[in-house]
């Protein structure tokens, strides 16, 4: 028995997932005539009280389209030093929009209204960028999944329309904070301008992100779609695991974040763990001390069939998934327990 705790992207699509999957109706969706992707576009629309919504083979490409949609080049966006956009998206903001990013120090992936007064640029000094665009990643990745404070996003989106900014919410693992707080996808919908949302990180499916947002601004997503080479075909069997997850993968994200919880716990007890990060969802960040050997950690995980990722800088992690069921958390805290 392989225990792969190194994502939540590592999932199998279930059983009544593929019996949805396979009876999906499809068509050409480049021509807009599959039935399946209709029917998951407009549904997350309505969810996020949006007029449009475009789905994506990757939630990379949807956020590289939205930063196009919201920017010209020269521009300069503003987001966490943690951001997915500038980490983990091979320089794509760059290359794909010519932007450049201005880098928040933030706690955890997550900082102030404050903070993004202080690090707009003068739109009448002409030797810096402009700034025209706030990126926010809900849950936080490299943050160990932290929730944002909803009151807090008020205050930025209320500087973001002081400063005339687009608002664009990265949303990979957005299902996990909707369940974490108890919030609702119209109240992120009224906030934001454009949304991005994950099928394939929590929600179990093989494939796919959705860019969500109002006619304005996605009149030309499809068109930079296209040039990102992201048009698809029958895409419907894939979108069809969107609507399955919508359906029944949601609510099921609360025991990811139960067992996410209990592996943290467990963690604090061994003597060379150094520092665990605060867990709310389902991703657990943590730290050795100096003296211990992350090589060595791993590779006796590896040896007992337990695999978790090395983000580098001397933070481990671990996340939780639909695979990961209570046989598998049962073996890993006994584990655990013995190191």
């Amino acid at each position: 028995m392989i225990i792969d705790l190194r994502s939540d992207t590592v999932t199998k699509p279930s059983k009544g997932m593929l019996e949805a999957m396979q009876q999906a109706k499809v068509g050409d969706d480049v021509y807009k005539e599959d039935a399946t992707v209709n029917a998951l576009e407009q549904r997350l629309a309505k969810l996020f009280n949006k007029s449009h919504a475009l789905f994506f083979p990757s939630g990379t490409m949807a956020n590289q389209t939205a930063i196009k949609l919201h920017t010209n080049p020269g521009d300069q966006v503003i987001c966490d030093k943690y951001a997915h956009i500038f980490n983990y998206e091979g320089g794509g903001a760059s290359f794909n929009s010519g932007v450049s990013c201005k880098l928040i120090d933030g706690d955890r992936g997550m900082f102030t209204a404050a903070q993004v007064e202080a690090a707009i640029n003068p739109p009448d000094f002409y030797h810096s960028p402009l700034t025209t665009l706030v990126e926010v990643e809900n849950t936080t990745n490299k943050g160990g999944g932290a929730c944002w404070d909803f009151s807090e996003l008020v205050k930025i989106r209320k500087v973001c329309d002081t400063h005339n900014l687009g608002l664009h919410l990265d949303g990979a693992r957005f299902w996990n904070a909707l369940v974490a707080k108890e919030e609702t996808t119209h109240d992120y919908g009224n906030l934001f301008d454009t949304i991005s949302v994950c099928l394939s990180k929590g929600l179990g499916c093989p494939v796919g992100s959705v860019l969500i947002g109002d006619e304005p601004l996605m009149k030309n997503a499809i068109r930079i779609r296209k040039i990102l080479g992201g048009g698809m075909r029958q895409v419907g069997y894939l979108a069809a695991a969107g609507l399955y997850a919508l359906d029944h993968n949601i609510e099921i994200l609360k025991e990811d974040h139960k067992k996410a919880k209990e592996i943290a716990s467990a963690i604090k007890n061994i003597p060379y763990v150094n520092k665990v990060e605060p867990v709310e969802t389902n991703i657990v960040i943590f730290s050795l001390h100096a003296e211990a050997s992350e090589k060595k950690f791993l590779e006796t995980l590896k040896s007992k069939n337990i695999l978790i990722s090395n983000l580098g800088q001397g933070k481990l992690r671990i996340v939780t998934h639909l695979d990961y069921n209570n046989e598998m958390h049962n073996v890993f805290l006994n584990l655990l327990s013995a190191l």
